[in-house]
């Protein structure tokens, strides 16, 4: 079993920035990877970042390119996710997760998070 626990999420107007959290406990993480999704208001849930645990690969969404870094912290077991130049479009639940291997697909993740609030507002 993996527990997740975020923290980080806030109000901020657009053009900041914030930064999330992600302290995962349990069993190891050597061979799985950690990473972010949201989820809008009468939205489907999407794919934001991922970081494979063991060699640090990162992937985006093109909606966040160049805006937002993942990074990983492997003796404190976190994952964070720094977001700079954010746009109202942003707003939703932000959900971390972790699964055997990086994927742009939710089914692939077996462990998530409670998830916390990002509005950015106009």
């Amino acid at each position: 079993q993996v527990q997740l626990v975020e923290s980080g999420g806030g109000s901020v107007q657009a053009g900041g920035s914030l930064r999330l959290s992600c302290a995962a406990s349990g069993r190891p993480l050597s061979t799985y990877a950690m990473g972010w999704f949201r989820q809008a208001p009468e939205k489907e849930r999407e794919f934001v970042a991922i970081i494979s645990w063991s060699y640090g690969y990162t992937y985006y969404a093109d909606s966040v390119k160049g805006r937002f870094t993942i990074s990983r912290d492997i003796a404190k077991k976190t994952v964070y996710l720094q977001m700079n130049s954010l746009k109202p479009e942003d707003t939703a639940v932000y959900y971390c997760a972790v699964g055997p291997y990086a994927s742009r697909s939710e089914k692939t993740y077996d462990y998530w998070g409670q998830g916390t609030q990002v509005t950015v507002s106009s």
